[in-house]
């Protein structure tokens, strides 16, 4: 049977130490450039090495992500780097950019590639065409339920998110930090625009307020036996910006639910257990999309919740006092709830004002006021215990992993010596002299076998020791110690063996392809808009309403934008289609006439060729492509860009805001409001407008400039219409 792979986030060396001390089958981890998560420590190329050489020495699979969205520029540098990790013989890298994905398959065909969850993978004509293309896994939407995937039937290794934080939007679908912050989750560079509070707005009356788009953290650990049961190959811990701490605990608690399912033993989840999870780090928990859970929000807090271990009864001069539920130790981390006041306890005091390093729960305690908090403010106020000083004691003494070793010995008169050792996947023989005929004491067993299992600082121990040898032969023990010595030295340089593969890599030589006669796109939401397009024969007119669709379907011009979120997609034949997803449009592009949207975040001309080369007559580029970038592409012919509109920060499953036909807004503390509509899936606009209009002449040659409406009236659109045909 093959086990269910339990694959760990490493931000630092550290945290990889820890993961396989725990019990990891596969640990993922980043370089200083190219993953999703710019601000984790990352691995420079010479701690990679290390990493991949440690990581097979353990018989742990090791990948790195390379999965942001590329542009043009960066491609030479991107597939230096893979061929870097392959001829180091990286095991996978984790990947969603569709251009890099495709030329990475052509240039270092034997490289495993894992589809990132990145990628929006959540149907099955989606997965099929990673599947074609060549790539074993696919990491899913966390969005995706696990009734749904297991409903897929697509010979592809399919790995899942099981542990850890949730982003709200669907992955590779948010722009909210880019739009904002300036800085692009889908490049790594997330700001954490939903762990920020907000204002929800209805028809002009706030009706709630908190961190209304703050997740909770996934937790499938009561639903573990359920999983493994499922048809799931790996699964996958968020958390490469966590603690050595929380990869320890969060590792060694499902290894052992998974080392049990296997030994066909009841899967428990003590008390214990569950209160270390939650001390390591904690948002509240939810079992998430995967099972169909439909409050993900904890409105509270976005911070660490820790476990509450008492309340504030008191406060007296430059002290507080807690009446504890739960042990304190000095050294721990508390917070109380209500204040955004965190300290560390590097001073713990008795009831009695007495300097302690712990008060047993039940009593009161003494802590330092620092923040100088009003007793009125606090007083009956929980007290979280946020980082527990014992428990990561604990955690860090957690001794190094050790491979079992079974170890065979012969010697006999007149043959060579012979050592072999094997950890049930390499066989190392060491030979040496014939040993001497004993003229006293001759050496026995039991002492061979005591000089055998000293294995000391390698990471090995011996499991099952064999020895075969003539009762009357002398041996020294000098002379076994160098056997062990060589064969163990000789078995660690084969499984950290990392001769280059020497992969070179040819770039593809791009020529500059422009438009001389640009083309006008305009998206439309309603009749009225679609009626002012018409009336001033706008080149291309996109609908998202199907029944506007299909009432001026007569016109050549007007598509209908599918949903960028398709599980089920029907057949269609002979329609005119603008597909924001890749499975829409490798099931649709053979009959119908496609063009792609700007969710697919396409920011290089490889993309630009794999699309193409799919049947989309013009592809979107990423809103995220500054003017630089954009002026990087060679096909401008074949590409679309959008210099006026309303853009979408997010896409979010379920009605998590109970709209039902009222104007609907959010709210934030610079007051910009975020309009929220709702269609099925729960959709936030930005505060603001792009608008490239001055911009166009710096931006000439593309084949097709779009306008993307949301509420605008005919007069404005007029106007936008009328200043652009000026410049295009």
């Amino acid at each position: 049977m093959q086990k269910t792979e339990l694959l760990i986030p490493a931000g630092n060396m550290e945290c990889l130490i820890a993961a396989i001390n725990n019990g990891a089958d596969a640990i993922y981890i980043g370089g200083k450039k190219f993953g999703a998560r710019a601000y984790s420590n990352n691995f420079t190329d010479e701690e990679i090495i290390s990493a991949i050489k440690l990581c097979h020495l353990y018989n742990v699979k090791l990948y790195v992500t390379v999965n942001t969205m590329i542009y043009n520029e960066e491609i030479e540098e991107v597939l230096n780097y893979l061929s870097f990790l392959y001829n180091n013989h990286i095991d996978a890298v984790i990947m969603q950019d569709i251009g890099l994905i495709n030329i990475t398959r052509q240039q270092i065909p034997n490289l495993i590639i894992h589809v990132s969850t990145q990628a929006h993978n959540h149907n099955e004509p989606g997965i099929k065409y990673y599947k074609d293309l060549g790539c074993p896994r696919v990491v899913f939407d966390r969005e995706s339920s696990l009734d749904t995937i297991n409903s897929l039937n697509i010979d592809i290794e399919k790995e899942i998110f099981v542990y850890g934080a949730l982003c709200v939007c669907y992955s590779g679908n948010c722009l909210f930090s880019a739009l904002n912050g300036h800085r692009s989750a889908n490049r790594g560079m997330c700001v954490g625009s939903c762990r920020l509070p907000y204002t929800l707005i209805k028809d002009n009356t706030e009706v709630d307020k908190g961190y209304l788009l703050s997740t909770k953290d996934l937790n499938t650990l009561p639903n573990l036996k359920q999983i493994l049961d499922s048809n799931i190959d790996s699964l996958k811990v968020e958390g490469r910006m966590k603690s050595k701490e929380y990869v320890a605990i969060v590792t060694k608690t499902f290894r052992k639910l998974i080392d049990d399912y296997y030994q066909n033993k009841e899967l428990i989840l003590t008390k214990e257990d569950e209160t270390n999870l939650l001390k390591i780090y904690n948002r509240e928990f939810t079992k998430g999309y995967l099972f169909n859970a439909e409050n993900i929000i904890n409105k509270k807090t976005s911070n660490h919740q820790g476990v509450i271990i008492g309340k504030v009864v008191k406060v007296i001069k430059d002290k507080i006092a807690i009446k504890l539920i739960e042990n304190l130790h000095q050294e721990d981390a508390i917070r109380i709830s209500n204040t955004n006041t965190g300290m560390y306890l590097n001073t713990l005091y008795n009831e009695k004002g007495l300097l302690v390093s712990e008060v047993l729960k039940n009593n009161i305690c003494l802590i330092a006021n620092k923040a100088h908090l009003k007793e009125k403010d606090i007083i009956n106020s929980p007290v979280l215990k946020t980082i527990d000083y014992k428990l990561n004691q604990e955690i860090n003494n957690i001794p190094s992993k050790k491979l079992p070793i079974n170890i065979s010995f012969k010697a006999h008169l007149n043959e060579p010596i012979s050592l072999t050792i094997t950890e049930g996947i390499n066989n190392i023989t060491i030979e040496d002299k014939a040993p001497e005929k004993a003229l006293n004491a001759p050496i026995t067993k039991e002492s061979i076998t005591k000089q055998l299992s000293k294995l000391g600082d390698t990471p090995f121990i011996a499991n099952h020791i064999t020895i075969d040898i003539d009762d009357n032969i002398f041996i020294n023990i000098k002379d076994l110690n160098e056997l062990r010595r060589k064969a163990t030295t000789k078995l660690i340089a084969l499984k950290e063996d990392l001769t280059p593969h020497n992969n070179q890599i040819s770039l593809i030589s791009f020529k500059p392809i422009t438009k001389v006669n640009p083309e006008l796109s305009i998206l439309t939401r309603n009749e009225t808009q679609l009626l002012t397009c018409l009336k001033n024969n706008i080149d291309i007119i996109y609908t998202t309403d199907i029944n506007l669709y299909q009432k001026y379907h007569q016109y050549p011009n007007i598509y209908l934008r599918l949903n960028r979120v398709n599980e089920k997609l029907a057949d269609i034949k002979n329609e005119r289609l603008l597909c924001s997803e890749i499975g829409s449009i490798y099931k649709y592009a053979k009959d119908n006439t496609i063009r792609s949207d700007y969710y697919l975040n396409i920011a290089n001309d490889y993309s630009i060729n794999t699309l193409t080369n799919l049947n989309v007559n013009s592809i979107t580029l990423s809103v995220e492509c500054n003017i630089n970038s954009l002026n990087q592409i060679k096909n401008k012919r074949n590409s679309e860009i959008i210099i006026y509109g309303s853009l979408e920060n997010m896409i979010i499953k379920n009605n998590i805001f109970n709209i039902n036909n009222e104007k609907t807004y959010l709210k934030d503390h610079n007051n910009h409001e975020y309009l929220i509509t709702y269609d099925g899936y729960t959709h936030i606009f930005n505060h603001e407008k792009v608008n490239l209009l001055n911009e166009i002449p710096k931006l000439k040659g593309f084949g097709t400039y779009r306008v993307e409406l949301l509420d605008e009236t005919k007069e404005e659109i007029q106007s936008i219409i009328d200043k652009i045909k000026d410049v295009i």
